[in-house]
């Protein structure tokens, strides 16, 4: 196991100006991370062609592998141009992560305001064929391209399941994320042993939970069926955390695991406690 840093985690201090990406590299390995996850939110890959070369250089001078390249997507279009286009787009996104050095991608898949079942089913074809497509195109790389749980509408584990089944190759996988199960009320626990065969890539995450009821105010979103989430520091919040990674430990999984962190403490203050945390329970399962 590999333990590193999404760099959405920083996104605070990368948007505000207070770090560039390069600053971000160095604090992860100044952290004792093993890796960093390039999430492009707060700098600009395809604006810089020069920059994933860049990354790449600078992240291996300070001894951290590139695990994964993450980036949104939305195969659901109104017109067959706009689909075979996201497609291409997509494409072009792989011949980046190339250039990063990576062997694994996570890009999104659709967006919809209809989360029901029967939508997810009549449209699973031509989202299928699209991973598909890129999936394809991402082999003469040899990356792995895989689908994260979240957007709501391709976020419960059998739905995640249904796509890779459906995209039927085996450099298709999932980004697993421990916490974003919630979004749709799916207990993480029993969530996370479905979906361990198919990851990728593993996300530790953290939320507080507190039942459907009266407004929370500021920082608090949520589920599918009303119950509040806010983001919180790994291993502060309600998700048992313990339990989790035991499953993740005790499957034989060795890839990376990625702290992504989303609450409302300054970043870097959430993300190193957050590191720690994850750092001393995995030891502890010995």
């Amino acid at each position: 196991m590999k333990l590193g840093v999404s760099s959405y985690s920083l996104f605070q201090a990368l948007k505000s100006g207070q770090m560039t990406i390069m600053d971000v590299i160095d604090w992860i390995a100044d952290q004792g991370g093993e890796h960093i996850e390039i999430v492009p939110l707060g700098f600009d890959l395809i604006g810089n062609p020069e920059l994933p070369e860049q990354i790449r250089e600078k992240a291996a001078s300070r001894g951290l592998d590139i695990s994964n390249y993450a980036i949104g997507a939305n195969f659901l279009t109104d017109t067959e141009e706009a689909y075979l286009g996201e497609i291409e787009r997509v494409k072009n996104e792989v011949d980046i992560a190339a250039r990063l050095g990576v062997k694994k991608m996570r890009h999104d898949v659709a967006r919809s305001e209809d989360l029901s079942i029967r939508n997810f089913n009549a449209v699973l074809p031509k989202l299928a064929s699209a991973c598909r497509q890129i999936a394809d195109y991402a082999q003469q790389y040899g990356i792995v391209t895989s689908v994260e749980n979240h957007g709501f509408f391709i976020q419960h584990s059998d739905r995640v399941q249904a796509l890779i089944h459906a995209v039927a190759r085996d450099n298709f996988k999932t980004t697993l994320d421990i916490g974003n199960f919630l979004c749709v009320d799916e207990p993480p626990v029993g969530a996370v042993q479905n979906n361990l065969p198919f990851a990728s890539i593993v996300h530790v995450k953290d939320f507080y939970v507190r039942p459907a009821g009266s407004p929370l105010g500021e920082g608090w979103f949520r589920s599918t069926h009303g119950t509040y989430l806010r983001g919180a520091i790994a291993g502060h919040g309600d998700i048992p955390m313990t339990d989790v990674l035991r499953l993740v430990k005790d499957s034989g999984y060795e890839g990376y695991i990625s702290l992504e962190f989303e609450g409302m403490e300054e970043c870097r203050t959430g993300t190193r406690i957050g590191l720690d945390n994850i750092r001393r329970i995995w030891a502890e399962l010995g």
